[in-house]
């Protein structure tokens, strides 16, 4: 018998076009006919309200702001502004044609509590973790996990946790981790950021200018360490007349890079520009000709995984890559180039070596878009799916909804915790 189609509620503060994640799994749902409304954020400029995107109806809550915050507090208001705003719409929504189930993403994990009003009538809730904020915490604002700090984020992390009826992990090193600070093992799964193969994919190139684009497109905060890819950007500046550097994105960061790039005399060859819509990045992935994803290996960045990888992956053009805890784990030597953490030389040497040699790209591309085929959002698709009507079943009426929530769950979760992808 078919699954019935549902009403789904998703919250992110983040801008829904940006946000490749959120978009994979609201678009899913609304393609095989679920209604889904998203809750988020606009970007800097522009007036909220409400917008439908490929089928899915999408809430402007409020200005996604500057992403410059450098205070504790400053950053935090903007937070509880849009945790109070969503929770007040959300609920007018849910009063009038109630929701069957709410996704909600992190950051940060206390946003889960919006969804109260839905909770108290029975909804299930996802928790999605796309960062761990303990870390992420420590690693924005650069001190360490210890004292008052520490214990109240560890609180919430555990509160938001507990308030959920599911949590999605974004990677299979945080799943231990997680799952022991919260004690909730039976109630956590994983769910990597799989690539989009209907945006990224090879798409035909347009640019013939005769330059070399080494691109980064993403988070602009200290530990994507893009102050170590202009250092290594400098020697390659001298080596590689043609190169250009090119970096699409906004965060806490960005600032002291613009400095940076000046004071290296990178003003004419580096350029930082706006963020761009999952579509448009694709494009300007297609047509750069080297990626780089330039972590530090610090608590935060040694785990987190970057999406940007098999994107570059997915549209045939080579990627360089941190050698991180987390990227060792997924990847390997044939698709992407390893450097050291945090060493600009290495980098340079091995943006050297990719740039002058076309034997060597086409080797990389041809294995990694291989890779990238067998590991698209396509192959994982029908587990979330099955992942949401499962809970969803807990709330029919149906004298077998218990009966087949049970014998959904189990496979369901046992084929995504054993979905390490080498």
């Amino acid at each position: 018998m078919p699954c019935r189609l549902k009403r789904v509620a998703m919250i992110s503060h983040s801008v829904y076009t940006s946000d490749n994640r959120v978009r994979r799994y609201a678009e899913s749902l609304a393609a095989r006919g679920d209604r889904v409304d998203v809750f988020a954020i606009c970007q800097s400029g522009d007036t909220p309200g409400q917008a439908v995107i490929n089928g899915v109806r999408v809430f402007h809550i409020q200005n996604r702001g500057a992403k410059s915050e450098r205070s504790k507090l400053a950053y935090l208001w903007p937070l509880l502004r849009f945790l109070a705003l969503t929770s007040v719409r959300l609920t007018r929504l849910h009063f009038r044609e109630p929701y069957d189930i709410v996704h909600v993403h992190n950051i940060p994990d206390f946003l889960v509590f919006a969804a109260w009003y839905p909770k108290l009538t029975g909804v299930p809730l996802i928790l999605d973790i796309h960062d761990i904020v303990p870390e992420l915490f420590a690693s924005k604002f650069r001190t360490g996990l210890t004292g008052m700090v520490r214990r109240l984020l560890l609180w919430m992390e555990r509160a938001s946790a507990a308030f959920a009826d599911c949590v999605i992990i974004a990677n299979h090193l945080w799943l231990d981790k997680y799952a022991r600070r919260t004690g909730l093992n039976g109630r956590c799964t994983v769910f990597i950021n799989h690539v989009d193969a209907k945006l990224f994919r090879c798409i035909p190139r347009t640019r013939q200018n005769g330059r070399q684009i080494v691109l980064y497109p993403g988070g602009l905060q200290r530990h994507q360490g893009l102050d170590i890819a202009l250092r290594a950007f400098k020697q390659i500046s001298r080596d590689v007349p043609a190169a250009e550097f090119h970096i699409y994105g906004e965060g806490s960061a960005k600032e002291s890079l613009v400095r940076l790039a000046d004071d290296l005399g990178l003003n004419e060859r580096v350029r930082f520009l706006k963020p761009r819509t999952a579509q448009e990045i694709a494009t300007i992935m297609a047509n750069a000709d080297l990626g780089v994803v330039p972590k530090r290996a610090d608590s935060f960045g040694n785990e987190a995984y970057s999406t940007k990888i098999m994107e570059f992956m997915a549209v045939g053009v080579p990627v360089i890559v941190s050698s991180t805890k987390v990227d060792r784990y997924y990847f390997n030597d044939s698709i992407v180039r390893f450097f050291e953490p945090g060493n600009p030389d290495a980098l340079a040497r091995e943006m050297a070596a990719v740039l002058q040699n076309d034997e060597l790209r086409g080797r990389m591309t041809a294995q990694a878009s291989e890779y990238a085929a067998t590991h698209c959002w396509d192959n994982r698709k029908g587990d979330y799916l099955r992942l949401v009507d499962s809970l969803c079943a807990r709330t029919d009426d149906r004298p077998n909804a218990v009966l087949e929530t049970t014998n959904a769950t189990g496979p369901v979760r046992s084929q995504l915790l054993s979905s390490r992808l080498l």
